[in-house]
């Protein structure tokens, strides 16, 4: 049988091997795709997408944003962004990020302006209030925002939440509220129930702001009034349960600084006006206005020579916000310091209003101060912070909101 010798076998060469036999080139490793990077670019566009995105987040909770409402309806008073609160000269487009704050009296007068401007910027507010003189109406355009609370609730109990700031504005503030009970006023509500807050700072670590008033000054002696003036006051008068309740407000608030460690901050509020006062609160503005839109005579008590400054609720509002978030505890006066007698001001109202108003003149009442004006020296410097609406600017807002409230009635 023949024998068949196969020759050695070998390879195919690439150029006859079929094309399913050609082998695919390896893979590059780590080294080949770095230098497949920088050599396409690639890498340039990685790093510059991810600062892109990476900032996008980290700017994203200090970006100011701009309410739901169209901002060219706005009224160039309420443009608080006008405002510095930070000394230090942060943009206007910066804010802090989003904070729980909780804001007793948040149903008041001023206290609806103050939690309006908090939700603006992003904040989430829980309004405490017993409605003694707080109106539902005040907040009510509110209660549909998710980040808004209202608790039907009395500051002398206490109540137990978890916040980042405390605005304590809780506090009957006109005559006729706080001599209706002067015993609610600085017992209850000035004592108990700023301890109760002073003690849900400490408890919580959050920052409380107490707002006093230029009431601790008296029937001062020293013109203006500088926060250093310690005051010339009558501690057993019919006024007294206000003024001294405040005074002791302001005591307990630097005892809980000084031996609790709490971060307080405390203004000393001088007359404020603007839309959502009361009507008939016995204050000269809301008095004035009311009885000149009811075609009243005006009531000015003793010789009129009286003379008070007024600030608009906003430019209150943002020395508020500045003080909160400022590095210093205060006090801080927070006035306007255009100063006017009482007849000065009915002068003003009738412009506005009604120039055949009249004036009619009654005694004047108990141990009401001569004088009234801030110095703002110190909120000036150290806040960066200064009144912006004049009372010819301010007024007429006021009286449309009570114009409209007074035909409602």
């Amino acid at each position: 049988m023949k024998q068949l010798h196969k020759s050695p076998t070998h390879a195919p060469s690439p150029a006859h091997a079929p094309a399913s036999k050609i082998s695919k080139p390896a893979r590059p490793g780590p080294r080949t795709w770095v230098g497949y990077l920088l050599r396409e670019q690639r890498l340039l566009f990685v790093l510059l997408g991810a600062l892109i995105a990476t900032s996008f987040f980290l700017l994203r909770p200090y970006l100011f944003s701009l309410s739901a409402s169209n901002p060219t309806e706005r009224s160039p008073i309420f443009n608080f962004a006008a405002h510095s609160s930070d000394p230090r000269g942060v943009p206007a487009g910066f804010r802090p990020p989003p904070r729980r704050v909780v804001v007793t009296g948040g149903a008041g007068f001023v206290g609806s302006h103050l939690v309006d401007r908090l939700l603006e910027q992003g904040d989430s507010v829980i309004v405490v209030d017993n409605f003694f003189t707080g109106r539902k109406e005040n907040v009510a355009h509110h209660l549909r925002n998710p980040r808004f609370e209202l608790l039907r609730h009395d500051v002398v109990e206490p109540i137990l939440l978890e916040v980042d700031r405390i605005y304590h504005l809780a506090c009957p503030a006109s005559p006729v509220h706080y001599k209706y009970n002067p015993i609610k006023t600085i017992h209850k509500t000035n004592v108990m129930g700023t301890l109760n807050m002073l003690g849900l700072a400490k408890r919580i670590g959050a920052r409380f702001l107490l707002t006093s008033t230029s009431e601790v000054y008296g029937d001062p002696l020293e013109h203006p009034q500088k926060e250093t003036y310690w005051g010339h006051v009558n501690p057993i008068g019919v006024r007294s349960c206000y003024d001294e309740g405040k005074r002791t407000a302001e005591t307990l608030t630097m005892d809980y600084h000084r031996g609790g460690g709490v971060a307080v901050r405390i203004a000393r509020i001088f007359n404020t006006y603007g839309p959502r006062m009361c009507l008939d609160d016995g204050r000269v503005v809301s008095n004035f206005v009311a009885q000149a839109l009811r075609k009243h005579p005006m009531t000015v008590y003793g010789d009129g020579k009286q003379t008070r400054s007024f600030q608009y609720v906003s430019d209150l509002v943002a020395g508020l916000m500045a003080l909160m978030e400022s590095e210093h505890i205060g006090p801080f006066n927070l006035g306007n310091p255009g100063e006017f007698t009482m007849l000065e001001l009915a002068e003003v109202v009738k412009e506005t209003i009604d120039p055949m108003s009249t004036i009619e003149f009654k005694p004047n009442t108990a141990d009401d101060p001569h004088m009234r004006k801030p110095d703002i020296t110190k909120a000036k410097q150290l806040l960066g912070w200064e009144p912006k609406v004049s009372l010819k600017e301010g007024l007429p807002l006021m009286v449309t909101d009570f114009r409209k409230r007074i035909l409602d009635e």
